[in-house]
């Protein structure tokens, strides 16, 4: 079972930015998609952004253009570099693997005005 420990969140003033990392326990990037996931309080955890097998990325529309995913197959390891951060961008972000379905613990990101 692969483990995904997420690191880099924080607490930033908006419009400020911030990098959270996904590492994994194994290699699996190089086999599968990966995903950031967030989910603010009360509301249902949504896809923030996933990056395929191949490389390709796709992006909610609320963080295209802020946010960008990317991977290190060498370190085992996603990241998110998020800048123009918005009140609205305040939640647990957690990775998932497509793979095997594993989830992080999740990362507080909080945005202060």
């Amino acid at each position: 079972q692969v483990q995904l420990v997420e690191s880099g969140g924080g607490l930033v003033q908006a419009g400020g930015s911030l990098r959270l990392s996904c590492a994994a326990s194994r290699i699996i990037f190089s086999i599968n998609g990966m995903a950031w996931y967030r989910q603010a309080p009360g509301k249902q955890r949504e896809l923030v952004a996933a990056i395929a097998r191949s490389g390709r990325t796709t992006y909610a529309d609320s963080v295209k253009g802020r946010f960008t995913i990317s991977r290190d197959n060498a370190k085992n390891t996603m990241y998110l570099q998020m800048n123009s951060l918005e009140l609205e961008d305040t939640a647990v972000y957690y990775c998932k693997d497509y793979g095997t379905g594993a989830w992080g613990q999740g990362t507080q990101v909080t945005v202060s005005s």
